[in-house]
């Protein structure tokens, strides 16, 4: 029997292209923008991440995938402590899939439904770290457009992860955004002047707005100010436009958040060495916030997954195509292909109307895997690292040929002079 279970042969091939094959998939955890998300192991390193699925048919119906494609392209340039990373992104027939981070604690919407109290220390902790992340983020042209305590998530210590890059944007030097992106509640006022064409665009201010929003409601339970989806853009900017902060608590708090929600993005706190300089937070560490050792008052629970439990039932029950059965059913849709390969047909399969679609456009889901390039680059800094201290040795070895011959030549014109004193 042993003999047996150690000959089974891998369902999976380790060294080849990363697949959905490679993947254990554990349990559906949520939905995402354009698609659903599970825990996911990977098998051969058995590290955990979470998978975003979207079905390419669907991208095409709702007209997202070429966000899609923006959202990955934006998310392979990034890495940081604060942000959800991409690992890995690969296709079938069906989906196109997106691996990244698995953060277990949950997003601060899920907190808040919990009527989970955020202390004033907790959300001073949560802006610096996505102060870090958004300044991050703008000195690589990245405007999030999205900031909300939803596109929030938590790791298992408690420290924030912005996630969900699929209305971001690149935005270089000297140039403006000027398209109505975002959620309602938490666009900042100069998105909705640029909709009613009274100024020329936004930029960066706009997350840092944002940012002011998601922590005044961290603290009170509401937002500063009752946006709804139906109003219209003039009933939000007259509303924006005739708001005074009410906030009872720490003045130094107070004031940070009246800076965060400033009309003027010109007088807008929005940029990390701003907020380094607020007296509210002249004795946060910074460096050792970057590197996560300041540790938040919060910590998520670790006895069940902090998400609605209903989007595993609706995975498994509810969901036409579940994902744990997408083996056997994509495995079927090619024994009937091969049964009818004798068959002359000029129809497109609807399967590859995804690819089709995107090829007529130039563009394509492309692979990746940044644990390769991770890899990569860890042989090239070893090749570095030798060819330097190689070039010291070398280096060294000179200085002291250099050394011992300007010694040598020293003694010689010693023994010289005196052999001319003796004579």
């Amino acid at each position: 029997m042993g003999t047996g279970n150690s000959a089974r042969k891998q369902s999976f091939d380790a060294n080849g292209e990363v697949n959905f094959d490679h993947f254990q998939i554990l349990r559906a955890i949520g939905k995402g923008s354009f698609g659903k998300v599970c825990i996911v192991q990977k098998k051969d390193t058995k590290k955990m991440f979470a998978m975003k699925y979207m079905n390419k048919a669907m991208c095409i119906k709702q007209d997202a995938i070429i966000n899609v494609l923006k959202e990955v392209d934006i998310m392979r340039s990034l890495e940081h402590p604060f942000l959800v990373n991409l690992w890995y992104t690969f296709q079938d027939e069906e989906d196109m899939f997106v691996v990244v981070d698995l953060l277990l604690g949950g997003d601060l919407r899920y907190h808040m439904q919990q009527d989970q109290v955020f202390t004033e220390q907790n959300v001073k902790l949560y802006i610096c770290e996505i102060g870090l992340a958004l300044d991050y983020l703008r000195n690589n042209h990245i405007l999030h457009r999205d900031i909300k305590p939803d596109n929030i998530l938590l790791d298992e210590e408690g420290h924030v992860h912005i996630t969900d890059f699929n209305i971001a944007t690149e935005l270089p030097n000297d140039s403006l955004a000027t398209s109505l992106s975002g959620t309602k509640p938490y666009m900042a006022p100069e998105v909705f002047c640029t909709a009613l064409e009274e100024c020329r665009g936004y930029e960066f201010a706009i997350d840092w707005w944002s940012l002011g929003v998601v922590a005044y409601e961290l603290l009170k339970g509401r937002r500063p100010f009752e946006i709804h989806t139906h109003m219209s853009l003039v009933e939000v900017k007259h509303l924006l436009y005739n708001y005074k902060l009410h906030y009872h608590g720490d003045n130094g708090m107070r004031d940070l958040l009246r800076q965060l929600l400033e009309l003027d993005p010109k007088q807008r706190l929005s940029s990390l060495a701003h907020l380094k300089h607020h007296p509210y937070l002249a004795d946060s560490p910074f460096d050792k916030i970057l590197r996560k050792e300041i540790k938040p008052s919060f910590v998520p629970s670790k006895d069940h997954l902090n998400c609605d439990p209903t989007y595993e039932l609706e995975e498994m029950i509810i969901e036409t195509k579940p994902l744990h059965k997408k083996k056997k059913r994509l495995a079927k849709q090619n024994s009937k292909k091969t049964d009818s390969s004798t068959q002359c047909s000029v129809d497109v399969p609807e399967l590859d109307e995804a690819n089709l679609f995107l090829k007529s456009m130039g563009k394509e889901f492309t692979k990746y895997n940044r644990e390769k390039d991770l890899l990569v680059k860890s042989e090239k800094d070893k090749i570095y690292t030798l060819v330097t201290e190689a070039d010291k040795a070398l280096q060294h070895e000179s200085e002291k040929d250099t050394v011992n011959n300007i010694v040598t030549d020293t003694e010689t014109a010693i023994n010289l002079k005196h052999q001319n004193a003796k004579t």
